[in-house]
């Protein structure tokens, strides 16, 4: 089997890594993750990953909603340091190389985001995991996908979510929904089908960058990708 793509950039939602738990770190559903994630690699794809923090901070945060909205942003992307943490805890122990860059300076523990050194450890085959978003409030984390997918020159950005694509509405509403194959930016962002926020969107459409859309709990769902089958939702210019 042999890959479509060189170099991907891989979303991964803080909710994706709890799994069942109403908040925190799935360590089985992380292991699993890292188990699929290594396929890839094997197959000589580089492999950047932007981890979100939602499971975290949506934890700690749900009965205090008086945080500012600047300190708020603030502890989320902290909380996607810690996720971070945890996969390459996860990824070591699975016998890959990983490495972390934050947008945020933690030297001590994790080292600052530069582009260069991201670009020659992904030549190397190692992984690249970015945390703390872009650095910035008022940014998610799915605009920090977009954003450190066109740094790293990928030829897809792929967001592993807890659906199997996009639908025409909320499947667990609408038992009529139906998924897309295949759809365009313009499509997604005039239907507000919630696939990502639009600033993403738009950077993606803007930039030629093509996004597909899947279940990261689908077993082998990302190496189907990877291999040009029909999983998930792939939205094109």
């Amino acid at each position: 089997m042999s890959s479509q793509y060189r170099r991907i950039l891989l979303k991964l939602s803080g909710e994706a890594l709890m799994g069942d738990n109403s908040y925190g770190i799935n360590q089985t559903v992380v292991n699993r993750i890292v188990a699929e994630i290594k396929d890839v690699n094997k197959m000589g794809v580089e492999i950047a990953i932007v981890v979100g923090g939602g499971n975290i901070f949506r934890g700690m945060k749900s009965k205090n909603d008086s945080i500012e909205r600047v300190t708020a942003d603030y502890m989320g992307m902290l909380a996607t340091v810690m996720n971070a943490l945890a996969l390459q805890d996860a990824m070591k122990q699975a016998d890959l190389i990983p490495r972390i860059q934050s947008a945020l300076r933690i030297e001590q523990v994790v080292e600052p985001y530069v582009r260069n050194k991201a670009l020659r450890y992904l030549k190397e085959g190692w992984i690249v995991i970015f945390a703390a978003g872009t650095g910035n409030p008022f940014f998610t984390t799915d605009t920090a996908a977009a954003l450190r997918g066109m740094e790293m020159n990928a030829d897809i950005m792929l967001k592993a979510t807890k659906v199997d694509g996009i639908y025409s509405n909320d499947p667990t509403i609408d038992p009529q929904a139906t998924r897309f194959q295949e759809i365009s930016f313009d499509e997604a962002i005039a239907r507000n089908l919630q696939v990502m926020d639009a600033t993403a969107l738009t950077l993606c459409r803007d930039q030629k960058l093509p996004l597909n859309v899947f279940s990261i709990f689908k077993a082998g769902a990302l190496k189907r990708i990877i291999i040009g089958e029909d999983e998930g939702t792939y939205v094109t210019v």
